[in-house]
């Protein structure tokens, strides 16, 4: 797939900042990492040729040199393209979004075909250029940091998960982030996994005579680490996120032909082997999996955990852990599969399965029904608002005790966006009252893009639910809800102000 990258450095930058200086300074300074992480390990927007790979033909970078000329060199290093775009007005504003545009617009036009724009930016004046990209039959993908409106949401192909950004394409630095210290959660973390499972992999290959599969090292890691699984892999996302974060050297990981790992002091390097009917062998699995989600989830009458479904899913067939089918993570496997009429809600601490045609509303998703609300005029409210804006939809119970648990973790440990939202994910879960990281980090940005500094405070609980709600008032009038009296009473008692 022909790409052309479009990044909005001022925005991006900005939008980092305001959540965490150092994610916003791995960013500018090591553009090379995650535009390895873009090319090799992000999705492609559908429909994608079988075997298809991103080639990013042109990298183009909008930078003020006013303001940050100092990271010029890391991008020239990755070889990006630098338009300037310096202030013209004497409140600070760019040139870059019409540069932009007309840049996109031009390469539309290019003799060369560009399949896929890749645009990094959360402003939404790039609404309309994205439109007419996908009216010309192109492929869209957006990385928007901070709240992007409904409508630029819904103009994009594909929309990196900000969250799988930071902690996937900016996590080459995680080790200097302050260690959890939490009380132990039910599975290992990803600074306690990574010492376990580098010396169970050095032992297994010390032992075997031949190359030994990816499959086996997943299924040996699963057995041998208490509380892994294989939806999440201890926070890495991914087994091969897992593997490629460790430091196995001498030791040589190839991906090719279902994966194996190898000493090249002792072993011959396996040779390349014909995938002939891989197209069949392939279709099967499917079906297979398929199958095993539907009798999984039937057999067991309630809603099924990932992680659980993950495991039996790997014990049919082992070379799924070593990439999940080229889809790198669990969650993009499954949705990529037709299962109905099983579902999948990620808003719970990772994940559960479903029957709705089945199952009473005790047994679907509890962030999706009003069973979980007294009021039920309340949760009419917060519905509109949650599909409006894409804030979490928490009962006001979840709400009032994740704050305090974000109050309360503040209060011990400095704030650091990522360690802070595993731990506040633990502290909830603990409470009885779990809440999805995914959930814990939209409410840790929206605070930060209030202006709130955690290093600073006041980190009070009552403080933390007025400037949330104030954030939740801030969305609703981006998309135009009416924020009546009704509507402003109602995201206070929500939010846990009232």
């Amino acid at each position: 797939m022909k790409s052309a990258l479009f990044v909005d450095f001022d925005n991006v930058y900005s939008g980092l900042r305001r959540l965490d200086q150092e994610t916003a300074d791995q960013f500018a300074r090591n553009p090379t990492i995650w535009m390895n992480w873009l090319i090799k390990s992000l999705e492609m927007p559908e429909p994608v040729a079988p075997g298809a790979k991103r080639r990013v033909l042109v990298r183009r970078c909008y930078l003020n040199p006013q303001a940050y000329q100092r990271f010029r060199p890391s991008f020239n290093l990755a070889g990006f393209e630098i338009i300037d775009c310096p202030a013209l007005t004497s409140e600070g504003k760019t040139s870059t979004d019409i540069n932009m545009v007309l840049d996109i617009v031009d390469l539309l036009q290019h003799e060369t075909r560009y399949d896929e724009f890749i645009v990094f930016s959360a402003d939404a004046d790039f609404t309309p250029v994205l439109r007419k990209l996908r009216r010309w039959d192109r492929r869209t993908t957006v990385l928007a940091i901070g709240f992007p409106s409904a409508a630029y949401r819904a103009s994009a192909d594909l929309l990196i998960d900000q969250d799988d950004f930071v902690r996937n394409a900016l996590s080459f630095d995680e080790t200097a982030a302050p260690p959890p210290v939490q009380p132990q959660p039910a599975g290992p973390s990803a600074a306690e996994c990574g010492p376990l499972a580098l010396q169970l992999i050095q032992q297994a290959v010390r032992e075997a005579a031949t190359p030994v599969s990816l499959a086996k090292i997943a299924s040996l890691l699963l057995s041998r680490i208490e509380g892994l699984d294989a939806s999440s892999w201890a926070g890495f996302g991914s087994f091969r996120a897992l593997i490629e974060a460790l430091d196995l050297r001498p030791l040589v990981v190839s991906w090719e032909s279902g994966g194996t790992i190898h000493d090249p002091r002792r072993h011959a390097f396996p040779a390349s082997q014909s995938h002939g009917n891989g197209n069949g062998k392939a279709g099967k699995l499917v079906d297979t999996v398929i199958e095993a989600i539907r009798s999984e989830v039937t057999k067991a009458g309630q809603p099924v955990p990932c992680g659980r479904l993950a495991t039996v899913l790997i014990g049919l067939d082992g070379s799924l852990a070593a990439d999940w089918a080229g889809k790198g993570t669990f969650r993009k496997f499954v949705e990529s599969l037709d299962t109905k009429p099983i579902e999948f809600n990620w808003s719970g601490s990772g994940g559960v399965a479903y029957d709705p045609t089945r199952s009473t509303a005790n047994s679907a998703p509890p962030s999706q029904t009003a069973a979980d609300w007294a009021d039920k005029n309340l949760y009419k409210i917060a519905r509109q608002i949650h599909e409006l804006t894409d804030v979490p939809l928490l009962t006001p119970d979840k709400y009032r005790n994740l704050i305090a648990m974000i109050s309360r973790d503040v209060a011990e440990t400095p704030f650091h966006l990522m360690e802070t939202g595993k731990r506040v994910r633990d502290r909830c879960k603990e409470s009885g009252l779990p809440v999805s990281r995914a959930d814990v980090n939209h409410v840790l940005r929206g605070l930060s893009m209030r202006g709130h500094t955690f290093d600073e405070g006041p980190n009070d609980a009552a403080t933390l639910a007025k400037k949330l709600a104030n954030n939740v008032r801030s969305l609703c009038l981006r998309e135009q809800f009416v924020l009546d009296e009704q509507a402003d009473r109602a995201i206070l008692e929500w939010i846990g102000c009232e």
